[in-house]
């Protein structure tokens, strides 16, 4: 059995209409990421916060899985390998594709945290600044979105099953965002194979054994081919 750590990012889900996250010049969808990617932005603005993840959660509602997330989907589902696929991403492509588990370690657009006592539930699809935590019964409701100052989700999960993988496969990925843009050099460290499949040539594209380049709907379920004909 082949054990692989696939992880995605912005890129497999960019031909289902998502447009990818670009910190370039400091702006996500014409906002500035200090006022909608922050713990200090929600402070200042919830409002804003709120309406830019529920502009956000209708546009990933209304996409559908492509050629990409479904070529994945079969080979999680394959009993032949043991695939553990981790995402960046904040959508629920992967899962509608027909993915049985996804590790979302920057959370998802479809679950509610409360910010003062940390609860969990599901999102609806708007999201108010009137809304009660459903425990702590506060006004303090913000998407489950891991921000930039917090910790990614299930760190400990996905590196020890990097320690445990034959193959590291990155895809859609800019490799600009930590920690998961180190996740190539824990592998060839632990002394993994590992291969890039990206629109184009990552940050750390020189880090990985191979890489693939071209559109996500094309390089993915030629991959996939490879090993689950």
């Amino acid at each position: 059995m082949t054990r692989i750590v696939i992880l995605t990012g912005a890129g497999i889900s960019a031909e289902s209409g998502l447009r990818t996250f670009r910190a370039a010049d400091g702006l996500w969808e014409d906002h500035r990421i200090e006022d909608v990617a922050t713990p200090e932005g929600y402070d200042r603005n919830p409002g804003l916060v709120l309406q830019f993840y529920n502009e956000r959660r209708a546009a990933a509602a209304a996409a559908e899985p492509n050629a990409a997330h479904k070529a994945l989907a079969r080979l999680a589902t394959d009993r032949r390998h043991q695939v553990t696929l981790v995402t960046q991403n904040v959508d629920d492509l992967h899962e509608r594709a027909g993915a049985p588990e996804v590790i979302h370690m920057h959370g998802s657009l479809f679950g509610a945290l409360c910010a003062r006592c940390r609860h969990r539930w599901p999102a609806p699809m708007v999201m108010r600044t009137t809304d009660l935590c459903p425990d702590c019964g506060h006004a303090t409701c913000r998407p489950d979105i891991v921000w930039f100052g917090e910790m990614p989700h299930h760190m400990e999960r996905i590196e020890a099953a990097l320690r445990r993988a034959d193959l590291f496969v990155s895809i859609g990925t800019s490799g600009n965002v930590y920690p998961a843009a180190g996740f190539v050099a824990d592998a060839r460290h632990a002394g993994i194979e590992t291969l890039e499949l990206n629109l184009e040539p990552s940050v750390g594209s020189r880090f990985f054994d191979r890489a693939v380049h071209g559109p996500a709907t094309r390089i993915v379920p030629e991959w996939v081919a490879t090993i689950f004909p």
